[in-house]
């Protein structure tokens, strides 16, 4: 799933299909297969008229997941892809973030997000005024800031980090203490790995917070959901399933789970484990897209999650998006710049 070759499809409505069944047709209606192809083709026509370039997260549906994206991958690979893109358009199949993110990176070129909304409780769950309040409270400490925030938060910010290389970049600051935002529990996942005690704003005093990681309580609404329950039931029904947690998910469920990494390394584990069955504690779609990449595998159906906001794209807005030429992404140049820094930054240590 995680690709930096660009991926071609089928120019044909038939061909679409046929690509389609094969790969989805367990988990789609035929019928629904259908209707996607038709559009699928015609997105694809557009975007070679238009010189756009389209990104598909690893979370989106698997039909548009399967059709449409020149590339595919988690936010790091995509965010590397936004920042070398040549093309005239960039459409980002993610959430305002990740399109913001690509923007910042590329702000030269017309970047679409294919959806009026598709926000992130996450990214809504801090502003740039809390950075600013928490960076006076403990001074000259480094902000390390998870990407999935808005382009406020990342102006206020040292460095970015993604659920794929937080460890890393908090190992190479030369720092013992690091306030680490907003993902509550990404942070107390990356404070284990990393060594540091944690604590919250409301509970540090301010001459004893060495060596620790403050932390914010932004969750992710669909991440928070998972419990250790969901695991023991599921090993209870089918003890030979593999299960793997996304690191936002609470820090006992992944203690609980066989292994937890970033979609990337999610996708890159299935592929390379001789075992059979999976669960996948996270994003819904994503375990549809593993099984259309690893067909003779299974991903057991307890996964009940769809992130709300993820599903506000669709082949119809990227479509119409793609028409119209609307939905762009705009920033001040002066809040680009500054939050430029701190993606770059993360780029750098990645």
């Amino acid at each position: 799933m995680q690709s930096m070759k660009k991926i071609e499809y089928p120019t044909t409505v038939q061909g679409m299909y046929e690509h389609l069944k094969a790969r989805i047709g367990k988990i789609v209606p035929d019928a629904e297969l259908r209707l996607k192809s038709e559009l699928a083709v015609e997105i694809n026509q557009l975007k070679k008229q238009k010189n756009a370039v389209i990104l598909g997260h690893n979370y989106m549906e698997a039909a548009l997941f399967n059709s449409i994206p020149d590339y595919v991958g988690d936010s790091l690979g995509l965010s590397r892809i936004a920042a070398e893109s040549t093309a005239d358009r960039i459409v980002f199949c993610g959430v305002r973030f990740m399109a913001e993110t690509a923007k910042i990176l590329n702000p030269s070129r017309m970047v679409l997000l294919p959806a009026e909304v598709a926000g992130c409780s996450l990214a809504a769950s801090i502003t740039a005024e809390d950075v600013r309040n928490l960076k006076a409270k403990y001074p000259g400490v480094p902000v390390v800031t998870y990407i999935n925030t808005y382009a406020d938060v990342k102006a206020e910010t040292d460095v970015c980090c993604t659920s794929s290389n937080a460890v890393d970049i908090v190992n190479k600051l030369d720092s013992d203490t690091v306030i680490c935002l907003p993902d509550e529990f990404l942070a107390k996942n990356v404070a284990r790995e990393t060594g540091k005690r944690v604590i919250t704003p409301s509970e540090a005093v301010q001459d004893d917070f060495r060596k620790a990681m403050i932390v914010w309580d932004g969750r992710c609404e669909v991440h928070e959901q998972f419990t250790v329950e969901d695991i023991r039931n599921a090993r209870a029904q089918f003890p030979e399933t593999v299960v793997i947690a996304h690191p936002e998910c609470p820090p006992e469920v992944v203690l609980e789970s066989d292994f937890s990494g970033s979609t990337t390394a999610i996708v890159n584990y299935v592929k390379k484990s001789e075992a059979q069955k999976f669960l996948i504690l996270t994003e819904c779609s994503m375990a549809d897209n593993i099984a259309a990449e690893n067909p003779e595998k299974e991903m057991l159906g307890l996964c009940s999650v769809r992130c709300p906001h993820m599903n506000e794209i669709t082949l119809e807005d990227t479509l119409k998006c793609l028409q119209e030429d609307i939905w762009q992404i705009e920033l001040e140049e002066e809040l680009r710049v500054k939050a430029k820094r701190s993606l770059d930054r993360m780029l750098e240590l990645s």
